[in-house]
């Protein structure tokens, strides 16, 4: 590990004239889903999300630590797709500096003074140069923070929206205009010719607010949620078996290398992508050093070495523009983690030292066949 700057965009975006939103944090993750029923049980009665309130087509659920209306929102439609990513702004203020940030540079800009949701107030949603659908606000519903009702948290408590992943073609274009937003890079994946494959960028003082995955994009990679320990992950694994829904752990449970995070990946009934998430680290001081990771370190993405099913690099969630369709999705030019990580039988894995190879009681571990 080191830290090595990201090289220059080849086609940056502009950078506004007009002053960004001051940023808080992520705040909610509007979710398109084709059953309601069945993705409403998933997250409340499966993975243990508080129901704030429900309507016709649409659930609001949030977090055990939560006191805004809801960090989740579903609403069923035609397909799955992700339709906002949402964070709150410092101020009413900042609403007004969202809006102004955008049409400046041409973006598609949408203003509800009553809001895109339930127990949202004034908000702006975009669709931002790199094709994402974002919402900034300030004025919420306040709701019952249940961080001490200890006799509703069950062994899994889910407690914060920690972040989202973002998939997108060109990350150094994005973490560029990101920065422009006021975000910080925390922690990257490149290789030694600087291709960067991923980065990871904060407005919290945590590792991130999202997070931005080279791949065919724009699209949803996943929405994070945080427990307090890594056992209230076991414990969602152990109910996920007793349920007999194991076959919607994708991967994990692991430690990652970047964050430092123990961590576990679920897909919903509609296949999106959903972490679970906990024991980052403080990232607050404005000296915090940018940690680099090469993207041939095996701990990268997990720190005790094991494999990434191919399905976490290859499948995303769509993205909506503000009317409601599906945006196209642009395809990666640079090369991709999968093909540079993963070798020619699908699923063992490279070593950039050809002198310094796995040892032999290792090999096999990694290949798809041993292990079925």
């Amino acid at each position: 590990m080191s830290s090595h700057p990201i090289p220059a965009p080849a086609d940056p975006v502009p950078t506004p004239g007009a002053p960004p939103p001051d940023v808080l944090r992520c705040a909610y993750l509007d979710l398109q889903v084709t059953d309601l029923a069945a993705s409403g049980a998933f997250y409340a009665d499966v993975i243990g999300l508080v129901v704030t309130a429900e309507g016709p087509g649409w659930v609001a659920l949030r977090t055990f630590d939560e006191f805004i209306h809801h960090n989740l929102l579903l609403r069923e439609g035609p397909v799955a797709a992700t339709a906002a990513f949402a964070f709150r702004v410092r101020s009413p203020e900042d609403v007004d500096r969202a809006e102004a940030f955008y049409r400046e540079l041409d973006c598609p800009v949408e203003r509800r003074r009553e809001g895109f949701a339930p127990g949202v107030g004034d908000a702006v949603r975009v669709q931002d140069p790199l094709g994402f659908p974002y919402e900034f606000f300030h004025a919420v519903e306040h709701v019952e923070r249940l961080a001490w009702a200890y006799d509703r948290h069950g062994p899994g408590a889910l407690v914060r929206l920690d972040h989202f992943n973002q998939v997108t073609p060109d990350v150094p274009r994005a973490v560029a205009f990101m920065e422009d937003l006021g975000f910080r890079v925390t922690e990257d994946i490149q290789d030694t010719a600087g291709t960067v494959y991923a980065a990871w960028l904060r407005r919290k003082p945590t590792v991130h607010d999202t997070a931005l995955t080279g791949g065919a994009g724009p699209a949803l990679h996943h929405v994070a949620f945080a427990t307090h320990e890594k056992h209230n992950i076991l414990a969602i694994c152990d109910r996920l078996g007793a349920l007999r829904q194991s076959d919607r752990i994708e991967r994990g449970p692991g430690r990652h290398g970047v964050s430092n995070a123990f961590y576990l990946y679920l897909r919903d009934p509609d296949g999106h992508r959903v972490e679970i998430y906990t024991q980052d680290y403080y990232t607050g001081d404005p000296d915090n050093p940018v940690v680099t990771w090469d993207v041939h370190d095996n701990q990268r993405r997990d720190f005790w070495g094991n494999p990434v099913v191919p399905s976490w690099y290859t499948q995303a969630t769509p993205v909506l523009d503000l009317g409601g369709r599906p945006v196209a999705l642009t395809q990666r030019r640079d090369d991709s983690e999968l093909e540079v990580t993963i070798g020619a039988d699908g699923f063992s894995y490279t070593r950039p030292d050809e002198d310094a190879p796995m040892p032999s009681w290792k090999q096999g571990e990694y290949k798809l066949g041993h292990q079925l």
